[in-house]
């Protein structure tokens, strides 16, 4: 793990160069802020969303993340200056991760609703970020273009982020050609799950944000957390790994509450136990 649960519920205690954070109830929300570089991610915005998404991962009242930006891109992908050591801003104080991050791994391990609320467009190693969302609503004027191979390169980490959800053929397709897609050739792919007019975009990822909320929260991190699972798990075990993932469920807090709300006619009161 990147940084531990007591290094992160320091947070109160960090000053943050890029983000921005709210906790509304149930709700945290990131923000990318760094619009004069288009949101491009150098390490010191990664260290700062890694340490905020594991922040909500071990909080046990934090039951959805949104994801969301400022400035004229959602994010450009990764700062290319940066890695070669041209960035040397940094007001953060958040600590070095135990290890280098790899976001696609910071999104698998969050094992809760992660909405990208995308405003405007997304380039390259941006992908990495909605990969790992749960949900992606998006403008319709937003652009998704992936431009490596044009610059000699190819988008090995967002290849895989974005696998599990299209084609294959789609998917190398994209990457070979470099072809910038709309917002609803987007949504047809899979990388997008909902495309709105702009003025309802804050008002589509609330109502969403709030239903993720209302729903059994150690269920729902229980089923993420099987499903990510099931990529390594063998097809022989699956079933055998499944029953067990039931069982924990089964004699939770959680299920013995919703069975009695349920039979009582009432709303649940979820305790994420």
């Amino acid at each position: 793990m990147f940084y531990t649960q007591q290094q992160v519920n320091s947070l109160q205690n960090q000053e943050f160069s890029h983000v921005f954070y709210e906790q509304n109830e149930h709700i945290f929300t990131i923000t990318l802020n760094r619009p004069e570089k288009k949101n491009a991610m150098n390490p010191l915005l990664i260290n700062e969303i890694t340490f905020l998404m594991l922040y909500a991962k071990y909080n046990n009242d934090i039951r959805v993340v949104i994801l969301k930006a400022n400035g004229t891109i959602f994010c450009a992908g990764a700062d290319l200056k940066a890695f070669a050591g041209h960035d040397t801003e940094n007001s953060s104080t958040v600590p070095e991760p135990a290890v280098p991050v790899k976001l696609g791994d910071v999104f698998a391990q969050l094992f809760k609703p992660c909405i990208a609320q995308v405003h405007a467009s997304v380039y390259a190693g941006g992908f990495l970020l909605l990969g790992g969302c749960t949900h992606v609503v998006a403008v319709e004027h937003a652009e998704f273009g992936l431009p490596e191979v044009k610059r000699g390169l190819w988008p090995f980490q967002v290849m895989a982020s974005l696998m599990p959800f299209m084609s294959a053929r789609t998917l190398l397709d994209w990457c070979m050609r470099g072809k910038v897609l709309k917002a609803n050739e987007a949504l047809k792919t899979g990388i997008v799950t909902q495309v709105v007019e702009a003025v309802n975009l804050e008002s589509t990822v609330t109502e969403l944000a709030q239903e993720l909320a209302l729903v059994a929260p150690l269920a729902v991190r229980k089923g993420l957390e099987a499903y990510h699972e099931m990529q390594r798990v063998t097809a022989a075990k699956q079933h055998a790994y499944l029953h067990g993932m039931l069982q924990e469920l089964l004699v939770s807090e959680d299920a013995k509450e919703g069975l009695a709300a349920f039979e009582e006619k009432r709303s649940p009161n979820w305790k994420g136990q």
